[in-house]
């Protein structure tokens, strides 16, 4: 049988067969065996990892970036291991990957950022999981950080999804970061009002309120002689979690107290005086 002016019986089957047929199907198989094996040692590798560190104390934002972080190690260690069955010289390779990386990196520097501003929040912890920031314009509850990104819910439970290196790189603001806040209300007053019964008043709104704490002592103090109305500082500590419940109920008890002491609530308002002189007719 002849292809072209070729003659394909001038081929020895069997020396091809054993030469190459065999060596390079034995690497290939191995190849698959090595990879399949090594994906599965390297699952079991990560799920006890992930175990110790889950009974560890480190805070679950961690373990799930170092999880992420050793998923990748591993499936490029084990890629590298099969590769070398099939002869390919890894040096090489590892060369090529290096000049590869160079030139991918210059080209999604933005992500190498976000990757390394997610290495400095998880190494300097300004917040973890559970905790309510602001961060990045967006405030929410800290759900996950991850390599290149952290996820919040927000109040309302819509997931936001911020790039590491936006939130590192701005102004972090952590609410619960304290086992106590104060509560900052600014009450004002008519002129003509009573100003020491509207601060026993609310003097004895707070003390009435369980959950305002006794220390350190609530504030209740003029703060300003303002245009239309004097302005009382109301600053009550509490417990963080307790924070926007007893704010909410602060401010309906406070507008229910000085009405029931008929304390009145002023507006802006402007008085016009008119020049009643007449003039020549």
């Amino acid at each position: 049988m002849t292809l072209g002016n070729f003659d394909l019986s001038q081929l020895d089957l069997e020396k091809i067969f054993v030469t190459y047929a065999i060596p390079w199907g034995t690497k290939v198989i191995l190849a698959i065996l090595v990879y399949l094996i090594g994906s599965f040692i390297a699952r079991w590798l990560l799920r006890l990892i992930e175990k110790g560190l889950g009974r560890s104390r480190l805070d679950g934002m961690l373990v799930n970036f170092v999880s992420n972080i050793l998923r990748w190690v591993f499936t490029l260690l084990v890629i590298i291991v099969a590769l070398e069955q099939l002869g390919i010289p890894t040096t090489s390779l590892i060369t090529l990957l290096g000049a590869a990386g160079l030139a991918v990196g210059l080209a999604l520097k933005d992500s190498l950022q976000n990757f390394a501003s997610g290495v400095l929040l998880i190494l300097f912890r300004p917040f973890r999981t559970g905790d309510f920031i602001e961060a990045g314009g967006k405030e929410g509850v800290v759900e996950e950080i991850r390599i290149f990104s952290t996820q919040l819910r927000t109040p309302d439970n819509r997931e936001v999804t911020l790039p590491n290196g936006e939130v590192y790189s701005n102004a972090i603001i952590n609410y619960t970061a304290k086992d106590q806040r104060r509560i900052d209300l600014v009450i004002g007053i008519g002129y003509d009002d009573d100003l020491r019964k509207a601060k026993e008043v609310l003097e004895g709104i707070l003390a009435e309120e369980e959950r305002v704490l006794k220390d350190p002592a609530a504030l209740v103090a003029v703060g300003e002689l303002g245009a239309s109305s004097v302005d009382i500082l109301v600053r009550p500590w509490v417990k963080t979690p307790d924070y926007f419940a007893t704010k909410c109920a602060l401010t309906e008890k406070i507008k229910l107290g000085l009405d029931a002491a008929e304390i009145s609530f002023p507006y802006p308002q402007m008085d016009v005086h008119l020049d009643g002189g007449g003039g020549e007719a």
